[in-house]
């Protein structure tokens, strides 16, 4: 997927058939954001999914730990499309 790089954060918006799929994801990004302790900034409206990145530690500027965890959302996400 192509993330939006503005403004100090990386965005993408997620698509899914339903409510549920779109949590279901949500619950496979936690688990990576723990696992990488970086979390993300999210919004989930029945089967949208909006992730915003930034690293707080760095000024609330994108690094590569933005990138890498984007990265990782983005392969998630290959299993669901």
């Amino acid at each position: 997927m192509p993330w939006t790089e503005a403004d100090n954060r990386l965005t993408e918006i997620y698509k899914f058939e339903d409510f549920k799929q779109a949590f279901s994801f949500m619950t496979e990004v936690a688990d990576a954001a723990e696992a990488a302790n970086h979390h993300p900034k999210w919004t989930n409206v029945y089967n949208v999914v909006e992730i915003e990145l930034t690293t707080h530690d760095a000024d609330n500027t994108v690094t590569e730990k933005d990138r890498d965890l984007a990265e990782k959302i983005d392969r998630i996400y290959a299993r669901w499309s």
